[in-house]
């Protein structure tokens, strides 16, 4: 019997703040942690430049991004799906 190694790929969700490079965005990912000794709630921030070939990501967009081989020097991760497309005022 051969059993299919299953690979668990890392998902994270974030906001795209510039779409200005081809096939690629770059995702704001905010996330809230406690300060170990304030107990105060911090909101840290981290880019990642993620691979979008078939620019269906806009500025502004809700995205899901999820790790992949790298792809070059800067992109290790891929759009998964578009979560919320950006309301424009």
């Amino acid at each position: 019997m051969s059993e299919q190694k299953v690979k668990v790929r890392r998902v994270l969700v974030g906001r795209v703040v510039s779409d200005k490079m081809q096939n690629t965005v770059t995702v704001l990912v905010e996330r809230r942690v406690k300060h170990e000794l304030y107990d105060k709630i911090m909101t840290k921030t981290a880019k990642y430049h993620a691979h979008d070939a078939d620019s269906v990501a806009a500025a502004g967009d809700l995205v899901e991004i999820e790790e992949c081989r790298p792809i070059s020097k800067t992109k290790s991760w891929r759009v998964a799906q578009v979560l919320e497309k950006a309301t424009v005022i």
